[in-house]
């Protein structure tokens, strides 16, 4: 396993795969240049085990909620692409088949038409999730996860490296818990796991495979979906699913996680399930109203700079369809028509590179056409 994740042809594509969607950032483009040479350099640091992550950069962003994201050196993703190259399929056969995140062939729209299905099957659900998900994840716990799978002492090494390099790095989001039997010593143990990482997505779902497991066979739970560390649980029996919610808050307990505790209450699904940016029910989905109302902020600042030649049309198209990709999974036609009707594109406009005039201070809001924008959000 480890002569595969050093050899040159697994840090080549790892370097392709690490640069798909950055070939426009200098980091990647200076790898590039020479990428042989750096490839080479980089297998003779991991044979040699003298290899040390650099430092993160980073940032925080606000949508859909407010992250701290690490974004580690180009050279460091590449070995995380290495490592995850070999070692990801192994764990993902072991995956139940409802952990949709991060996987190859599953994701966000699969996750959705799955949660559907299973609200047209049951009465009631139980959406929870972690709370301070990747701060929260535990080394010795992963490291033991891993080590049950992969039993080459070279492998671990990596492993500890790249867990080591995160050690700290969201401690200012984490708010101390002590779980049951804890000593003031346990405040101190070695957690959380960098966001931006691709060794932190792929880990968490290592960390979260027992407890999927927990409620599939041990509650005996045969309706549950889980994307990253939001999860549902459906059924037909309200009392049990409550009964199941305690359950779950004491497993989780042993991975030295919470939830919260008063968001995860159970519902009838004909009222709607609010998961993963759309709000889920048996005959339609819609797009929640908060993501729209960013959407419409953001797309009317992008019209108003590509009118006033400050952004080309390509790049305004990008983040449009992206958009409109995400938004046509739910029952959005109106919606989106109306969106586009608010925000028309002018074909005579200054050349690009002119200097814009200052931009309105916030773009009209579609809120305050509450009887449009009701229509518009009710179609089914």
């Amino acid at each position: 396993m480890w002569q595969s994740i050093i050899s040159i042809e697994n840090l080549l594509f790892a370097a392709k795969r690490a640069a798909l969607g950055k070939r426009g950032k200098r980091a990647a483009a200076e790898f590039e240049y020479q990428q042989l040479d750096r490839v080479l350099e980089l297998q003779a640091e991991l044979q040699a085990k003298i290899y040390r992550p650099g430092n993160y950069r980073h940032f925080v962003i606000y949508e859909p909620k407010r992250r701290r994201i690490s974004a580690a050196p180009f050279r460091d993703r590449v070995v995380h692409h290495a490592l995850c190259n070999v070692i990801e399929p192994v764990f993902d056969r072991q995956f139940i088949a409802n952990s949709f995140a991060n996987r190859v062939g599953k994701g966000s729209h699969a996750a959705l038409a799955q949660l559907q299905i299973y609200t047209r099957q049951y009465r009631f659900a139980l959406r929870a999730d972690v709370m301070q998900h990747f701060p929260s994840l535990d080394h010795a716990i992963l490291r033991r996860a891993i080590a049950r799978v992969v039993d080459d002492p070279d492998v671990l090494w990596l492993v500890d490296v790249i867990l080591h390099s995160g050690r700290g790095v969201l401690e200012q989001e984490y708010t101390p818990v002590l779980f049951e039997h804890d000593t003031l010593s346990a405040l101190t143990r070695p957690r959380g796991l960098p966001i931006g990482n691709l060794t932190s997505q792929f880990w968490s779902n290592v960390y979260l495979n027992r407890f999927d497991y927990f409620v599939t066979r041990q509650l005996g739970c045969t309706a549950y979906v889980r994307y990253v560390d939001d999860f549902v649980l459906f059924g037909n029996d309200k009392h049990a699913l409550y009964e199941w919610k305690q359950a779950i808050i004491h497993e989780l307990g042993r991975l030295r996680l919470t939830i919260h505790e008063s968001e995860a209450q159970v519902v009838p699904v004909a009222q709607g399930i609010p998961w993963l940016g759309f709000v889920t029910y048996p005959t339609h989905r819609l797009l929640k109203r908060r993501k729209m109302l960013y959407f419409s902020r953001k797309f009317g600042k992008l019209v108003f700079q590509y009118q006033h030649g400050s952004l080309s049309f390509a790049d305004l198209s990008s983040h449009v369809q992206g958009w409109v990709a995400h938004a046509s999974f739910g029952d959005t036609w109106r919606l989106r028509k109306f969106m586009f009707r608010r925000y028309p594109l002018h074909q005579n406009r200054p050349a690009l590179g002119g200097v814009p005039p200052d931009p309105p201070s916030e773009p009209e809001c579609p809120e305050t056409q509450s009887a449009e924008l009701t229509e518009c959000r009710a179609v089914k």
